[in-house]
């Protein structure tokens, strides 16, 4: 889920909503039609009037079943929906990412989608994918919009400098691509950097390409952590740019994604990992003239593997209209419908028929990158762990600026994600 949206308009978001009742509209009025309520969380300008068209479309061929369109917002979206549920006042039609939908599907505030989703959708998704959603057996939301994380470079560095180029046939490896960031490094120029202000999901989605797993589910269910070699690959490749090559920007770290596009434009760094809607603020503000390419991440043991949170639709469990709100989901769905929620977002479909059109697979903006990495992605690793985000947000996100910075060692990293982690899921699986 993208962490892009201003805070300036959460706030007033979330009280609008639920001031305007952001309630399960699915009563039908006096008029005898059923009414729904979808609520949206695209945020850019593209993507919500792509929304807000495909809502037209429905509404005008189904006059019996009206939408309403209601804007969310992604940095208020947790607690607002927590709010709306508990109060009885849910959307019908959610939209949401499957690393949010845990607490709500095991609190009974989603409907389990099995029996009414139709078999064209859950044929149409990858079993990946759907597993992203997929909670004690249940489907509790469909995932439809997908965001792998590349390396957005300068082609003019890139080519003066002499390095091989990667593509998604033959990317660099891990080791490879920290030597490549050593011969980027000079005159005033590092060769990444990292903007790691939220450093658990970059960390651990892409630590699935060496074979990092961290979270362990026994035979009972139970998930306890345990960090291998291949958990360390990432955090130590980044670590050692930082403070032993001096080839990544330390003072990217703590910054979020958009704030290095300035230093990247400037010549600063040579590439910067970024999710790959990050396209759309590079093309609308890169200076004329400025040459870019998007190039697949490293590789590991396991290939470009890497975890993602799809964007999701769920049905509110006190809907009295869910029928109709799968109906709706499987018309925004629709494969040409889907094709065009994905380039409004500059993202991935999930879906395969809306995957293979040809508009996702030009060279222009790094499109058929981001299409050659599809089959690659994995439900994030922590995906339906309980506790997962106290763990981040007490445990793993300060012990890995920490380590980042060169502040602890790699010892006491493993000691901080383990043992203290450990302690925390075990509150949740009591």
């Amino acid at each position: 889920m993208r962490a892009l949206v201003r805070t300036a308009a959460a706030a007033a978001t979330a009280l609008a909503l639920l001031l305007t009742g952001c309630g399960t509209g699915g009563d039908g009025g006096t008029d005898g039609k059923i009414r729904l309520r979808f609520q949206s969380l695209a945020w850019q300008k593209e993507s919500v009037d792509i929304n807000k068209q495909l809502v037209g479309e429905w509404n005008a061929a189904h006059p019996d079943i009206q939408v309403q369109y209601v804007q969310g917002s992604w940095d208020s979206v947790h607690d607002q929906l927590l709010t709306s549920f508990e109060g009885g006042e849910a959307p019908d039609v959610i939209h949401d990412a499957s690393d949010d939908l845990a607490d709500f599907a095991y609190g009974g505030y989603l409907a389990d989608l099995r029996a009414l989703l139709p078999d064209r959708l859950t044929r149409d998704i990858p079993r990946q994918s759907w597993r992203t959603a997929t909670f004690d057996g249940g489907v509790y939301g469909v995932p439809f919009l997908q965001e792998p994380r590349v390396l957005i470079a300068n082609t003019r560095i890139l080519k003066e400098s002499g390095v091989r180029i990667p593509t998604p046939e033959k990317p660099w490896s891990w080791p490879e691509f920290r030597e490549v960031t050593e011969e980027l490094t000079g005159e005033g120029r590092y060769g990444v950097a990292w903007p790691l202000k939220e450093p658990v999901s970059v960390t651990l989605n892409l630590g699935l390409s060496a074979g990092g797993e961290l979270f362990h589910r026994d035979a009972d269910g139970k998930v306890t952590i345990a960090m291998g070699e291949g958990d360390q690959v990432v955090p130590g490749t980044i670590h050692d740019q930082v403070n032993t090559d001096r080839s990544a920007a330390r003072t990217a770290l703590g910054m979020g994604g958009g704030d290095t596009l300035p230093g990247f434009f400037g010549g600063k760094y040579a590439m910067v990992p970024l999710g790959f809607s990050y396209r759309q603020q590079v093309v609308e503000q890169a200076p004329k003239g400025f040459e870019w390419t998007v190039l697949p991440a490293p590789a590991g043991r396991d290939g470009l593997a890497q975890g993602v949170s799809p964007q999701t639709l769920s049905v509110a469990e006190d809907s009295p209209h869910k029928k109709e709100a799968v109906r709706f989901i499987d018309f925004l769905l629709r494969p040409a419908n889907m094709v065009r929620l994905a380039k409004g977002d500059w993202m991935l479909p999930t879906g395969t028929e809306a995957l293979a059109d040809p508009a996702l697979h030009t060279a222009d903006r790094g499109w058929a990158t981001g299409a050659a990495l599809a089959g690659t992605l994995r439900s994030a690793p922590a995906q339906s762990v309980r506790g997962y985000p106290e763990w981040k947000d007490k445990v793993a996100t300060p012990a890995l600026q920490e380590y980042y910075s060169g502040a602890i060692d790699a010892a006491e990293l493993k000691k901080r994600l383990v043992a203290d982690g450990n302690r925390v899921l075990a509150r949740y699986q009591r």
